[in-house]
């Protein structure tokens, strides 16, 4: 063979090499990464020319599901049958599946069952290919109670805010609810166009909440952000019932326990004087009980408690609560915030802004699901239960796939502590500032907060959970921004007739 042949041949080989390298790795190393590109279409096609599995609620009410079309797609993703009102009910929950690439919610977090393509269905998958049927996917059953969501639909009206309703004994969510919500059907059009427009139009939307002297506010959060695990508030007083389990399980304080309630309290190292609600004295004596100071909400004195228990002793608390971790429930849940524990240069964590977290102020925010699973850990004698969305999973033949199976997820307290607080939340309810939450013939017990957010008004809080001698449900409700720092627009006013609402339709089940 020739030098000239030998080249040729040379090069002919490397260029075979390189071609079979370069097939190898978009086939088998770069295949995950282009199929989830957003700009790969092929997926869409695939996904939406099949039966798609339906997303269902809890008594078999379908509230995603697919129907056939007439087109390229075949198949064109349907919320509540259309119905806009209804849709928008879940839609924070379904999300949507649009042909621009956009996946949210529970169709984007049980697609591969949805699409019938997870792990678990080979065998499907199998007989699909074997017979030539046209694959299916696989329902997905919620726990969601229709009763309960509608409830705390219907409670929170025209408010800008959120819901949300556990089971505390197992961790299922019974509710979950977050206004303004939108209709995720025209986002869903095979309309390219449209679907665009659509997406666009919902989320930049930023509804009007409360002016401030004067000037008018929006929210920061769209329509399309789930409030209840991806919205953040500072919690205000719920916060108080962290702040007392901590006082409670390191520091032995009781219930009947005499704590000091000035009538301003001066943050620890400052000058600054912080008073209660509307500047009123809690007690002539300047003393109280710590029961007495949940009952009432008596801000100078858990300031001083919050300052006694400490640094160490408070963000213990709040990470034995597991608030600074994301959960999957499935849909990916956003952490919580505390002095200490934030990360990065600003974050302070001085004995001032240690003393101002027992109020749930400063920099502590959380969201709605977490402030119900206070109520829930204490409801469960201090097991925290791991909330979930997913009850189970059946292919298309109805034969089950999956079940979740409940699972403690923190103990944050021992059960004598969540016993003594259980005895103060019922004051608070009984004879405090919860009086809005009371059930005739129930015990109720729960925690009122109105929670400053400047320069926004306060937003307003109540966590709950019934009925308080064998909990069924605990429950979390926040109004974005809607007080207007009068005894009218207190939590204990205008968010406890709401969860008194999601608990009596949780209990009369």
């Amino acid at each position: 063979m020739n030098a000239t042949l030998r080249r040729l041949s040379t090069v002919v080989m490397v260029m075979f090499l390189a071609l079979m390298v370069s097939t190898t790795w978009i086939q088998f190393v770069s295949a995950e990464s282009l199929n989830d590109n957003p700009r790969n279409v092929r997926g869409t096609y695939s996904s939406l020319s099949r039966d798609r599995g339906p997303i269902v609620v809890k008594g078999g009410e379908a509230i995603a599901t697919s129907v056939p079309v007439d087109d390229n797609y075949k198949y064109q993703r349907t919320y509540s049958d259309g119905d806009a009102g209804a849709a928008s009910v879940y839609a924070p929950i379904t999300g949507y599946y649009s042909v621009i690439g956009t996946i949210s919610g529970m169709e984007r977090y049980a697609n591969s069952y949805l699409a019938g393509e997870d792990d678990s269905l080979w065998l499907d998958r199998l007989q699909n290919l074997i017979t030539g049927e046209e694959a299916q996917g696989s329902s997905v059953e919620l726990t969601i109670d229709p009763k309960v969501q509608k409830a705390a639909w219907d409670a929170l009206g025209d408010y800008t805010g959120a819901a949300v309703a556990l089971d505390p004994k197992t961790g299922a969510i019974l509710a979950m609810v977050s206004k303004p919500s939108y209709d995720p059907n025209p986002l869903a059009s095979h309309d390219s166009d449209a679907a665009k427009a659509a997406a666009e139009k919902v989320i930049n939307e930023k509804p009007v909440i409360n002016s401030e002297d004067g000037e008018e506010r929006r929210s920061v959060y769209g329509p399309t952000i789930n409030r209840t695990i991806n919205a953040t508030f500072p919690p205000g007083s719920t916060f108080k019932l962290l702040t007392a389990a901590a006082a409670i399980e390191y520091d032995g304080k009781t219930p009947g326990t005499q704590i000091p309630a000035p009538d301003t309290y001066t943050l620890p190292g400052t000058s600054t004087p912080v008073g209660n609600f509307g500047g009123f004295p809690c007690a002539a004596s300047q003393q109280m009980t710590l029961l007495e100071a949940l009952e009432i909400s008596c801000n100078t004195a858990f300031l001083n408690l919050a300052d006694e228990v400490g640094k160490d002793g408070m963000q213990q608390m709040f990470q034995e609560f597991g608030f600074t971790d994301s959960i999957e429930v499935p849909m990916t849940t956003s952490v919580g915030a505390y002095p200490g524990l934030i990360g990065g240069e600003n974050d302070d964590d001085s004995d001032a802004r240690i003393a101002l977290s027992g109020i749930g102020q400063g920099s502590v925010r959380m969201t709605p699901l977490q402030v119900a699973m206070i109520s829930a850990a204490i409801a469960n004698d201090g097991d925290l239960m791991e909330p979930y969305l997913v009850q189970s999973v059946r292919d298309s033949d109805l034969e089950l796939v999956s079940q979740t199976k409940p699972s403690r997820y923190k103990s944050p307290f021992s059960s004598s502590t969540a016993d003594a607080l259980t005895e103060m939340m019922q004051a608070v309810v009984d004879n405090g500032s919860g009086k809005g939450a009371q059930i005739p013939g129930v015990a109720v017990a729960g925690k009122t907060g109105t929670a400053q957010d400047e320069p926004r008004s306060p937003s307003l809080w109540f966590t709950s959970f019934a009925p308080a001698d064998d909990p069924q449900v605990a429950v979390a409700v926040v109004l974005e921004n809607e007080g207007q720092s009068t005894n009218e627009t207190t939590g204990g006013a205008l968010a406890s007739p709401i969860a008194k609402q999601i608990m009596q339709a949780a209990i009369s089940k």
